[in-house]
């Protein structure tokens, strides 16, 4: 696969595809765009009032109701209102079911791709706790909660891409081009969703995804084997998505040309809006979802990456850009973790890789740090590892 100065080539049977430059980057220059194969919010997001566009995943707030939210402050007003880009006027919902989205246009790219199947699914009250639906959601947030990294939803997408699609030998392979290892022999470990804690639980949740949505084309992912796999590609393949309005309206709100009186205080307006919202949410700033990606999902990981994905347009559109220069024939590599994590002894490192991704990094900063000792980092958790976070 060559795209635009990059290529993605197989490596070798353990390291799978990897994508290299095919020219020379330049650090901040954009590689790549992207939309997802599929996408959709984490199942606690939504719950706790996180509003976004069930398609693409753009806010459904203004920056404004999102900073009032997010802040606790009900009263709060923001300067520069045409620097939020929510367009209230533009939101529709679902007649049947109810979901919400941002436009008309992301409304029917939803329906004639997933959503008219699941929609079916559901219309026989939705909203009863009863519902196969409902109750296979709430099976998967009581087995993972917040932080999230994956969400049994997106298999629910999946499912009905596959139902809905005319040409399902070609959706079935583009979804077979995603690693779905559960275990990594050679390295002797299984992926963090398919642990030993979760062994009954698997099984009672095959057992109701199957029955809210098998259907002939995808009977082979409901079979124990065929599920624990496709929970494995969910886990190891997806994007973190985080959209804000409010951190874009910061955006907007920066690039303005204001007068150095102005620009002051709407700067300590900002720092005050993100203390309140520490305070009452903590890093739960985002509309949180997970994506694949078949580009993205091609990028393997570094400890020192020269690329680094992030969502400039809030909403599921990917961007990697180059974070320094990159030279022709050059592997463009990204971090799994966040910077945070990258920032902990190679043995804490090592120990979210192979738990989440299933391998052992051997990329060169690790390689220098083959001598350090098996520590784990003074402030690792393991609750801490969420997976390919975003940078907004």
């Amino acid at each position: 696969m060559e795209g635009d100065g990059f290529e993605v080539r197989i490596i070798d049977e353990e390291k799978g595809k990897g994508i290299f430059s095919l020219k020379s980057f330049k650090e901040g220059e954009q590689i790549f765009q992207e939309k997802p194969v599929i996408c959709c919010q984490f199942s606690w997001n939504a719950e706790y009032g996180y509003s976004a566009c069930d398609n693409c995943m753009s806010p459904l707030e203004t920056a404004e109701e999102n900073a009032r939210r997010l802040a606790g402050k009900p009263d709060l007003v923001l300067p520069y209102p045409e620097c939020c880009q929510t367009k209230k006027e533009s939101i529709v919902a679902c007649p049947d079911c109810g979901v919400k989205y941002c436009s008309a246009e992301c409304q029917q790219e939803s329906l004639s791709r997933y959503h008219q199947y699941l929609c079916h699914k559901s219309s026989n009250d939705p909203g009863s706790d009863s519902h196969p639906l409902v109750r296979l959601n709430e099976a998967w947030k009581q087995m993972h909660y917040p932080p999230e990294t994956a969400t049994i939803m997106l298999l629910a997408r999946m499912v009905s891409m596959v139902q809905q699609c005319s040409d399902k030998e070609m959706i079935l392979y583009t979804f077979g081009q995603f690693c779905r290892r559960a275990v990594n022999e050679t390295q002797e470990i299984s992926h963090n969703l398919l642990g030993e804690k979760y062994v009954g639980q698997i099984d009672m949740l095959r057992e109701m995804a199957q029955s809210a949505l098998n259907n002939e084309a995808v009977a082979h992912w409901f079979t124990p084997d065929g599920f624990r796999s496709i929970l494995a590609l969910i886990g190891t393949n997806g994007q973190g998505i985080g959209t804000s309005a409010f951190s874009r309206w910061v955006r907007n709100v920066s690039a303005l040309e204001l007068p150095m009186n102005k620009r002051m205080q709407v700067d300590k307006l900002i720092d005050r809006i993100y203390d309140d919202m520490e305070e009452v949410v903590g890093s739960f700033l985002n509309n949180e979802g997970s994506g694949l990606y078949k580009l993205q999902s091609a990028a393997n990981h570094s400890c020192a990456p020269n690329a680094i994905v992030e969502f400039p347009y809030s909403n599921s559109t990917l961007v990697l850009k180059a974070v320094r220069d990159i030279r022709p024939e050059e592997e463009i590599c990204i971090s799994y973790l966040d910077d945070c994590a990258l920032e902990r002894s190679r043995y804490s490192r090592q120990k979210a890789l192979s738990s989440l991704y299933l391998f052992i990094c051997r990329c060169d900063k690790c390689l220098s740090q083959a001598d350090d000792p098996n520590e784990t980092s003074d402030d690792y958790d393991d609750n801490d590892d969420d997976g390919d976070d975003v940078d907004m």
